[in-house]
């Protein structure tokens, strides 16, 4: 009996010791935590929309007449709303990138606070 709990034991604890070092454990160790305190629009915000959004609406492309290019005009749709409904996919934005990936969760974030703090030309 005593031979047999201690083998529970140790099998108990092998299980525990194996699933702690998981691969999803090592992810949350070496992630590194989003920033998204004092978001600016020229280091932080235009290097996120020149990549996912200027394909389709900037550099002089305008769809669905939506035009992102510079800050004035994201400015314009982050105001109304429709910046933040679409990269986050609410209810009633159509989902952007548009048949592409969403953003990471941090990068919606920088760009939400930034709308928070006044959407600044910085």
């Amino acid at each position: 009996m005593v031979r047999k709990l201690l083998h529970t034991g140790i099998i108990a604890t092998a299980i525990i010791w194996i699933s702690a070092c998981s691969k999803d454990s090592e992810d949350e160790l070496t992630t590194s935590p989003c920033n998204t305190d004092n978001m600016k629009y020229s280091t932080d915000i235009l290097p996120i929309i020149q990549t996912n959004c200027y394909s389709c609406h900037g550099n002089g492309i305008v769809t669905n007449g939506i035009d992102l290019d510079g800050y004035t005009k994201l400015r314009i749709q982050a105001d109304n709303g429709n910046l933040t409904g679409a990269i986050s996919h609410a209810a009633g934005y159509t989902p952007m990138p548009y048949n592409a990936p969403k953003l990471s969760d941090c990068d919606i974030n920088k760009i939400k606070s930034w709308i928070q703090n006044g959407a600044p030309d910085n």
